[in-house]
């Protein structure tokens, strides 16, 4: 039996892009694919590809702009780019905190989603 990667898929994508960014596929600027052609490639939910780009924008590697899609705005490695803990208001923080919050809710939402999908699709073959 092989070992299988036991992080949840939204991190395994987020982990992909970010070597992919850090490899120089996806340079500074450039836009990465939209989130349709990201969840084909994977096989998960849209979901999980907007918590695994929520993870790259909190880390300040991409923006994502209505409309356009995600662009990269930094390398794993440029610190300089990201921004310090101190730099921030009270009210900033307290929001932040409460986003977070969201979106653990929201990632174990996705995971359930995703186990009931791959449950539900016929295309599925047992293992």
């Amino acid at each position: 039996m092989a070992a299988t990667d036991r992080r949840r898929p939204y991190l395994r994508i987020a982990e992909d892009i970010r070597r992919d960014i850090a490899s120089g596929r996806y340079a500074v600027g450039e836009q990465l694919p939209v989130a349709r052609e990201l969840s084909e490639q994977y096989g998960v939910a849209m979901m999980t590809i907007g918590n695994a780009l929520a993870v790259l924008r909190d880390e300040g590697l991409i923006e994502t702009r209505q409309g356009s899609g995600s662009f990269v705005t930094r390398t794993p490695d440029d610190n300089e780019a990201a921004p310090t803990s101190g730099e921030h208001s009270e009210e900033f923080r307290i929001i932040s905190e409460q986003l977070r919050e969201i979106r653990q809710h929201m990632q174990k939402l996705t995971v359930r989603l995703d186990e009931l999908d791959a449950r539900t699709r016929p295309d599925q073959v047992e293992k």
